[in-house]
């Protein structure tokens, strides 16, 4: 009885750790809301190991992106032009218990933040 006990709790522990460390790797579908602007993205990230990377579609063309996923947080970030100028585009958000990705968005040279979140279209 011991020995299936301690079998079922190994078995729980590498379910969650997993479930942690779930991989980003796929399509996603992101909504975002920043400076009074409301738009979307299709993003397509590999994870290997901590390090994603990937490509997300905007009207501006496909941005090369570059991140880290840390347990359940995950920051992805690529550099587009605006209004003349190059502008970092920053992402951080959190995996929750669904699936999803929620979290904050921010363009660094103008000085804002706003919110997004992110669905898995895998």
């Amino acid at each position: 009885m011991r020995l299936f006990l301690l079998s079922f709790l190994l078995t729980s522990a590498a379910v969650v750790v997993a479930g942690d460390n779930a991989s980003l790797s796929g399509k996603w579908q992101i909504q975002y809301s920043i400076a009074d602007r409301e738009g979307k993205l299709g993003c397509t990230f590999t994870q290997k190991d901590s390090e994603l990377t990937g490509t997300c579609t905007s009207d501006r063309g496909d941005l090369a992106t570059t991140g880290k996923v840390e347990g359940k947080n995950v920051t992805w970030t690529y550099k587009t032009d605006s209004e003349g100028g190059p502008v970092t585009v920053v992402y951080k958000g959190i995996v929750e218990a669904d699936g999803k990705i929620a979290g904050t968005i921010a363009a660094v040279e103008f000085g804002v933040e706003g919110e997004f979140k992110a669905t898995s279209s895998k």
